[in-house]
């Protein structure tokens, strides 16, 4: 009987089928990774390419006059990725309610992540979803959808105005909300402001 590690062996020192295509497919997926690994210091070049991909994709849609659907389920996907992008790791609301759990318990309060008063040390922010995965998550997703245009199945009819409508409801009201939550917790989700540099005074 033939055992598992034999399904990818071959029965002389030749590699199997099998052992040909997990080698072929580790060989694309290391140039693949050595390939974002050469981007990832390159922050406004990756930008721009990722903006020119989102402005064919967008050139694809009105010219077609079709995929509105496609086309909205990717701005919410987009606005899903903001939105994370612009929140903290450690959500502040839940460190104030943990922290109010532990005094009423009798502890000390865990301090929280984000500078609080204007005597507090410059911690920078960290984000729930770093830059370099906000570019991925995009870039992929806009990828993704521009090919789901060459297909008929996702051109599915739909009266694009009521979505346009809606989305825009929907980036209002959540961004407002982000605003909101940026205000009560007093945070920037950009490292701006009171830096200091060592060996200065």
């Amino acid at each position: 009987m033939m055992s598992s590690s034999d399904a990818f062996s071959g029965s002389g020192g030749e590699p199997s089928p099998g052992q040909n295509i997990f080698s072929q497919f580790s060989k694309v997926r290391r140039q693949y990774q050595q390939t974002l690994d050469r981007w990832t210091p390159h922050v406004l070049q990756r930008w721009l390419s990722t903006s020119g991909l989102l402005a064919i994709f967008f050139l694809r849609i009105l010219m077609a006059q079709g995929w509105y659907i496609v086309c909205y389920a990717h701005a919410i996907y987009l606005l899903n990725l903001l939105l994370a992008f612009l929140q903290p790791k450690f959500d502040p609301s839940l460190q104030d309610d943990l922290m109010a759990d532990e005094i009423e318990e009798g502890g000390e309060g865990a301090n929280s992540p984000l500078p609080s008063q204007r005597d507090d040390e410059f911690r920078p922010f960290v984000r729930r979803l770093p830059e370099w995965q906000f570019w991925l998550s995009l870039t992929r997703a806009t990828v993704i959808a521009l090919f789901c245009t060459f297909s008929e199945v996702f051109d599915v009819p739909v009266y694009w105005p009521i979505l346009v409508i809606y989305f825009f409801v929907l980036f209002a009201l959540t961004m407002r909300r982000q605003i909101q939550h940026m205000i009560k917790y007093k945070y920037i989700p950009f490292d701006i402001g009171r830096k200091t540099r060592y060996g200065t005074k």
